[in-house]
């Protein structure tokens, strides 16, 4: 009767830490992106380790935005490429701050979501989870773009280079349904000093780079195809803030000192930018004028 007992208590404590291994099993799961809704259209990478849906993503049409046509021309052929299982380029969008990167990016979701495309979005200082991210998404029959808006790294961060073994220096084979897009101000993504050109030697009438200026210029050269942006001038500038308002139902024709015109030149003067961010918040203002005038 006693052994029956001691093999009771016995059997009962193995269930137990049966049952509590696969709750950390099942937390693991969910640690790394279980329980997603895969229905959804655009996904963010939580600081937890986690794939979040998105439930109301941003839908930008491509016409409306105006000023970058060359560079909406490639990303959009690239991006087709992609959903269509040709071979595609993971792209770096660089430039002046406002020039329309990220809205390009987002603008893709609704313009190829038919065809299968997800976006997910994950923070610069989140890069370092980029291989367990990419393993998830994988096996999945979709289509995904990572997003990497405003991406930068100061002087010693050590995250890009899980960015740099993702992109192209891993021996794990990246998978064909994964691309990655980033925006960044920098075109080499890390902060670049005068004292570092000075390590450029001049060999045989060529010039060769420093050891620290090859290894920025080794990140940014693993994006396949790289789209240069630009300050807006004037005219573009107000053709950005037309289309905002056509889109807001409000009339807005260009070159005929307008009260709208003067008023979009005061704003972009008062913040030292034309640029397309400062067309939308521009327009934000007025539609709130004129709807409380």
């Amino acid at each position: 009767m006693h052994d029956a007992d001691t093999l009771e208590t016995i059997a009962t404590q193995l269930a137990r830490i049966a049952d509590a291994q696969e709750a950390r099993l099942a937390d693991e799961r969910r640690a790394v992106g279980g329980d997603i809704d895969w229905s959804a259209l655009a996904f963010r990478w939580r600081d937890d380790g986690r794939l979040q849906a998105i439930d109301s993503p941003i839908a930008l049409p491509l016409e409306r935005l105006h000023g970058i046509e060359t560079q909406k021309q490639r990303l959009v052929a690239n991006t087709r490429q992609f959903v269509a299982g040709l071979p595609a380029n993971n792209a770096l969008l660089w430039g002046s701050r406002g020039s329309g990167k990220s809205s390009l990016v987002k603008a893709l979701l609704p313009a190829f979501a038919d065809e299968g495309l997800r976006v997910v979005e994950v923070p610069a200082h989140r890069l370092v989870d980029l291989p367990d991210l990419v393993a998830i998404l994988a096996d999945r029959p979709e289509k995904f773009v990572v997003f990497s808006d405003d991406l930068s790294f100061e002087a010693g961060d050590g995250s890009y280079k899980a960015l740099k073994a993702v992109l192209d220096g891993s021996l794990a084979a990246a998978p064909e349904n994964v691309v990655i897009y980033a925006t960044s101000n920098r075109r080499h993504l890390l902060p670049e000093y005068q004292s570092e050109n000075q390590a450029a030697q001049q060999i045989d009438g060529e010039i060769h780079h420093g050891e620290a200026v090859e290894e920025k210029i080794s990140l940014s050269e693993r994006f396949g195809l790289w789209l240069s942006f630009y300050p807006f001038d004037q005219a573009n500038y107000l053709a950005i803030a037309a289309k905002h308002l056509a889109a807001r139902d409000i009339e807005a024709e260009i070159g005929v000192d307008a009260p709208w015109e003067r008023a979009a030149l005061q704003w972009a003067l008062a913040r030292g930018s034309r640029s397309g961010r400062t067309a939308e918040q521009f327009v934000r203002d007025w539609v709130g004028r004129l709807s409380n005038a």
